[in-house]
């Protein structure tokens, strides 16, 4: 369900938060569903159980996840408004660097937005 790469630079609990934000996002995980308990994610993933509960935290802080005493985390109830907004935010925060990448070639954003929706036209999805 989840993997980390200690050698990303990007600190394991933040992958673990970026990782259920776009579960959710994309659908792969629904309001209600439940997240593996903390020290039953720890062990696969050879990581220190203090990091997935800080992970946990975080996106019951934000209200991404619910706690339930007693119960597995699940996954919030969200509005149709907020679920879309958190699409938009993790298609934002994924093109990010393809918006770095834009500005260090010195490609003019025209010609890159007509890339991107060929590249979008081309790709076969929806």
């Amino acid at each position: 369900m989840f993997f980390v790469d200690s050698q990303s630079g990007v600190p394991i609990f933040r992958q673990i938060v970026d990782q259920v934000r776009l579960q959710i996002a994309s659908g792969l995980l629904k309001p209600g569903d439940e997240l593996p308990s903390i020290r039953s994610l720890s062990i696969p993933l050879g990581v220190n159980p203090m990091t997935i509960s800080k992970a946990y935290n975080l996106l019951v802080h934000d209200n991404v996840l619910e706690r339930r005493p007693g119960l597995p985390l699940i996954v919030a109830e969200v509005d149709g408004n907020q679920m879309a907004d958190r699409r938009r935010e993790q298609l934002q925060s994924g093109l990010q660097p393809a918006v770095t990448l834009t500005r260090q070639l010195d490609i003019n954003p025209d010609e890159a937005l007509e890339i991107f929706k060929n590249l979008l036209a081309n790709s076969g999805e929806k």
